[in-house]
């Protein structure tokens, strides 16, 4: 097992600095998911720990151990990508076999690793063939697999499943929580910008917002107790109603924040009078748009059986006690 530790890292290309003093500590044998909107730094963050970019200040370390001039190779991390990273020109097991042969270990060694990693992803069958006669999603667990034999101790993922489609990256997500699962003993850390990977993988995310950390804790911690409006808004689909003006300043606020599911809808009475303007309808539920004339555009989540009309006047209600409130800066009201 191993943990992670970075303190005030940032990273710098010329005078742009797009990390900004990070100070994460990842506990050995967590599986921990850095989000945030493109751009924010997640990704470089990763391939900072990686040893594939240079730290510009501050400190890596593994298990204690300074990492900042250590090669990749003998960081003891292994990285899979988005783009599978896959040589075309060799088998499933040559691709899983190969970074083993490089590290001089026997043929048996290898064998039984690669026949380990196989057996575990489900992926024996395909062993003697080509990348390009697999599937995406059998591609990506090749990668993992190559992964695996090298048994590291942290494991880095780079968007993984971003080129998947939505059923194999439901199917593949569940593969790597189960993996996490048979290799409790390994850290893993995982960028992703997909908010369902984020909540059902994570034991902790780290919400990144322009190369700071805005939040570090539990899913529900983070869904529940956004520690700024940043966080309440990005973590969450759809993203949190925020109303401003009158209906925030009643509260005590500058900002007031509601999540589409915990808004009530009714024909006939409520708080906020409107127009049906768009509705979503996604099978188990339908998110209703609505112009009202005191909280602007708010979004309501419905079960999908009910049903509502464009132009359809109706009447939200959002529930007092699911309500966040924020200040002028973004960060929570601490209630009197």
């Amino acid at each position: 097992m191993a943990s992670v530790e970075l303190k005030s890292v940032t990273k710098s290309y010329g005078t742009l600095e797009v990390l900004h003093g990070v100070d994460l500590s990842l506990q050995a044998g967590e599986f921990v998911v850095f989000v945030g909107p493109s751009g924010c730094g997640k990704s470089t963050l990763l391939r900072m720990i990686a040893g594939l970019e240079d730290i510009t200040s501050g400190e890596l370390t593994i298990d204690g151990a300074p990492m900042n001039d250590v090669l990749p190779a003998k960081r003891g991390v292994s990285m899979v990508f988005q783009s599978y990273a896959l040589y075309p020109h060799m088998t499933v097991y040559e691709n899983m076999a190969f970074g083993l042969e490089q590290a001089k270990l026997s043929k048996d060694q290898i064998k039984t690793r690669v026949r380990e990693a196989a057996d575990m992803l489900q992926i024996t069958p395909y062993l003697d063939r080509k990348p390009r006669a697999l599937s995406g999603g059998q591609r990506q667990r090749v990668a993992i697999g190559r992964a695996i034999t090298r048994q590291p101790r942290v494991f880095l993922f780079d968007e993984p499943l971003s080129n998947l489609d939505a059923a194999l990256r439901g199917d593949t997500r569940i593969e790597i929580a189960r993996l996490h699962k048979r290799l409790e003993d390994t850290t893993m850390i995982y960028v992703t910008h997909d908010q369902v990977e984020a909540m059902t993988l994570a034991d902790r995310i780290v919400v990144l917002n322009g190369g700071h950390v805005e939040q570090v804790g539990a899913p529900m911690e983070l869904y529940e107790r956004p520690a700024s409006q940043f966080v309440a808004g990005f973590i969450g689909s759809p993203r949190m109603n925020f109303v401003e003006g009158h209906e925030a300043e009643s509260r005590g606020a500058a900002t007031y924040g509601i999540r589409p599911e915990h808004v009530d809808i009714s024909r006939d009475s409520g708080t906020w009078h409107g127009t049906v303007t768009f509705f979503e309808a996604l099978g188990a539920d339908t998110f209703i748009h609505v112009a009202t004339q005191n909280a602007g555009t708010v979004v309501a989540r419905v079960p999908g059986f009910e049903r509502y009309r464009v132009d359809e006047t109706v009447y939200l209600t959002p529930q007092a006690e699911r309500g966040h409130l924020f200040d002028k800066t973004g960060r929570p009201v601490v209630p009197a």
